[in-house]
């Protein structure tokens, strides 16, 4: 059936479109940008802030271009003096409850509300409150809210609630005691938030923002007792660059490289090698389960979120769960047990750093159940993408023209297959490509399984594996992550192996990752982009799978045994344990 077509005007421009849509995507098919402020497309559509109102003919009021949908004949002007004075004054109202320490906020640079100031013409704001003091909220080891930069746009709230399904904050109060908190106020700390950053992603100015580490690593780099390692994760080499105004999408692994050698580490590894041990473990224990020794489905456990979402929601899963530990984890442990070894260096004189997309990478490296035998946590700090790209700018490196760069060897050899894992799927595929091979005992004739891939927030597909039909499923977001389990628990799905993810999309599209206004992240899709160069990268790797990988055998046999052998479960697994949903002793 045709979509009816709907034909209007927009400044005197025609525009035709299907119905239904809004006023703001019409004028976009024109050319024309309504600036929006607590606009998020599919996510935050409510209209509120009144940033993007148009004048339509014939209409009594002002319209809400994000909401409105068009009409035949319609008329429509964006740039009117009744439309410019209406955004002016809006904004002027919300800048006054806005605390303008612009110089030294930390989202500056990218602060929707500033630029939105400048867009509009804002030279003064005559309503001004220079009395607001910081409201700062620092309890979560993932995240800073300052309620006093908050605009009550409530992307953070939707994000929380619609899209992973934690809803652990919203509105409390009326009029002008109105503000955005947890329930009955509580600390951040006190309920299920399952650190995943989404809202600070969402957040339009400075009233989110990640907990900055950079001090402790710059210490860290500048103590001459430690010695520094680090290792960025698979996702962030193709997304670094959007940082310095590089394309989305825009592969940046040699000059990353070489900014975290300038910056003083004594060795930069890749956390992709360690991915690549995580499928070997993962494998061999999933192949050991469809053997028979242990529930189905094997869920993944490579995203904290996920597994913070498990142990406070459904703890009934933690059986399915994988014993291994993140790559990240498993990073940490093999620099601070093989590495450490080879180079005959205290393991307690190691600082680990590891650049993450994920906020809830910060939660991660301060478990007690990630601890080694050997007393030492596998991580010591975790930054995400962008406190990298402020220490890169800080350091005075002009990003677009370092050299390109190489790992250090001895854990800096990874497959397309670690490189993928950046992406939804990419966990899943990964694991196949060694899973078929290992139980069919032939090399496999196509590497890609397709099916797996894509945005789509659940993907599922059947494979016929040594004789065997091998039925799996990749959900990311945790509202789709809450529908599999909840067809899961009803029987009404049957998978063997699962691998969920926090973030929509995966981890190109964590917490910690560059931040978009919301015109960028509402009509580009950057999972897409960002996942198309983890996949061009993996076709062009010299290793695919991850058992190929020349390090991943010669640790196994130099150190580790077999897979999933006593000194490989000693290091690089552990256990997942039900968790309070919330505070009940005070």
């Amino acid at each position: 059936m045709e979509q009816k077509m709907v034909n209007l005007t927009i400044d005197n421009i025609p525009v035709t479109v299907p119905e239904g849509t809004t006023v703001l995507e019409a004028a976009r098919n024109a050319g024309i940008k309504i600036p929006t402020l607590c606009f998020l497309k599919d996510i935050n559509e409510i209209g509120a802030c009144r940033i993007c109102v148009v004048e339509v003919k014939g209409a009594r009021s002002l319209m809400a271009s994000c909401v409105y949908p068009v009409s035949e004949g319609m008329e429509v002007f964006t740039n009117t003096p009744k439309v410019r004075h209406s955004r002016q004054l809006t904004l002027e109202l919300i800048l006054s409850n806005h605390r303008m320490d612009c110089l030294t906020c930390s989202r500056n640079a990218h602060c929707e509300l500033r630029q939105l100031a400048s867009d509009l013409g804002i030279d003064a704001v005559r309503y001004a409150n220079d009395q607001l003091l910081p409201q700062l909220e620092t309890t979560a080891l993932h995240l800073v809210r300052d309620n006093s930069k908050c605009i009550l746009c409530r992307r953070c709230t939707a994000m929380c609630k619609n899209v992973q399904k934690a809803g652990v904050i919203g509105p409390n109060e009326r009029g002008f005691a109105t503000h955005i908190g947890c329930a009955f106020d509580r600390d951040l700390a006190e309920v299920d938030c399952v650190s995943c950053g989404q809202c600070i992603v969402a957040c339009p100015t400075g009233a989110l923002a990640e907990q900055d580490n950079t001090a402790k690593v710059l210490s860290a780099l500048h103590d001459p007792t430690k010695h520094v390692v680090v290792g960025p994760a698979p996702s962030v080499r193709v997304t670094l660059g959007e940082c310095f105004g590089m394309p989305v999408g825009t592969n940046v692994e040699g000059k990353m490289v070489t900014a975290l050698k300038r910056l003083g580490f004594d060795k930069v590894f890749d956390v992709d090698t360690a991915a690549d041990f995580t499928i070997m473990e993962e494998g061999t224990e999933f192949i050991h389960r469809l053997q028979g020794n242990g529930p189905l489905p094997l869920i993944t456990s490579c995203s904290p979120g996920w597994i913070r979402y498990c142990e406070q929601h459904t703890p009934q899963f933690l059986p399915n769960l994988s014993s291994c530990k993140s790559p990240q984890q498993m990073f940490g442990a093999l620099v601070k047990s093989y590495y450490a070894e080879q180079a005959g260096i205290d393991p307690k004189d190691i600082y680990v750093v590891s650049i993450m997309p994920c906020t809830a990478k910060k939660y991660e490296v301060q478990r007690e159940e990630q601890r080694m035998q050997s007393g030492c946590m596998p991580v010591d700090v975790s930054l995400t993408t962008r406190e990298l790209a402020r220490m890169i700018t800080q350091a005075g490196m002009m990003f677009d023209h370092l050299p390109e760069g190489e790992f250090d060897p001895m854990l800096g050899i990874a497959t397309g297959a670690a490189t993928i894992f950046g992406a939804s799927g990419g966990v899943m595929e990964a694991a196949l490509r060694t899973v078929v091979e290992t139980l069919t005992g032939k090399e496999l004739e196509k590497l890609d399984f397709t099916e797996v891939r894509g945005m789509e927030g659940i993907k599922e597909a059947s494979y016929d594996v040594a004789g065997r039909t091998v039925k799996v499923c990749a959900a990311s977001g945790l509202t789709n992550v809450k529908k599999v389990l909840d067809g899961l628990a009803d029987g009404s799905l049957q998978y063997d192996f699962v691998e969920f993810m926090a973030c929509p999309g995966g981890c190109i599209n964590g917490g910690g990752q560059p931040l978009h206004p919301s015109d960028v992240r509402s009509f580009t899709d950057l999972p897409a982009l960002r996942a198309q160069a983890l996949y061009g990268q993996d076709q062009g790797q010299t290793y695919r799978k991850s058992h190929e990988n020349p390090i991943v055998k010669k640790v196994y046999a130099e150190y580790l045994g077999e897979p999933g052998g006593h000194k490989a479960h000693e290091l690089l697994h552990c256990t997942y344990v039900p968790q309070k949903r919330y505070r009940t002793d005070d």
